[in-house]
């Protein structure tokens, strides 16, 4: 049993899978940094000094702790209930920056493939073979 396990493991179908969910899983955590520290605070300075993190309606108060609360993190240790737009706002920008380098990898990885060339001549047997049963259709 451990040895079809080892081959199975060891097919190179299951090692690339492994590797991708890898470098997937860091490149998620590298374009979260990128919008997050990178993209996100000089758009919330054109817009005003908005910190899209921190954007939230209080949708229930705490029961120990009444509002204003000073960020979603305030609210959430006080037991307030949230609708955190300000993060999905950030996640949306995480998924297209992701979805965009993905379909540029891909789009690079199809230009890089080697083109067959031309499809190889027909053989004149089979040629006639054709011309034979298209004749013999009429």
């Amino acid at each position: 049993m451990f040895k079809e396990f080892k081959a199975f493991a060891m097919r190179g179908n299951v090692v690339d899978m492994a590797v991708g969910i890898i470098i997937g899983a860091s490149f998620g955590t590298i374009v979260k940094s990128l919008v997050d520290d990178i993209i996100m605070p000089p758009i919330g300075m054109v817009l005003g000094n908005v910190d899209f993190s921190n954007l939230f309606i209080v949708l229930k108060e705490s029961a120990t702790v009444a509002g204003p609360y000073a960020s979603v993190a305030a609210a959430k240790a006080a037991g307030a209930v949230t609708l955190n737009y300000g993060l999905f706002v950030n996640s949306l920008v995480s998924f297209t920056i992701v979805a965009f380098a993905v379909f540029m990898l891909i789009r690079t990885i199809q230009r890089l493939k080697i083109d067959a060339g031309p499809a190889p001549a027909t053989p004149e047997d089979v040629l006639l073979l054709r011309e034979i049963r298209d004749s013999l259709k009429k």
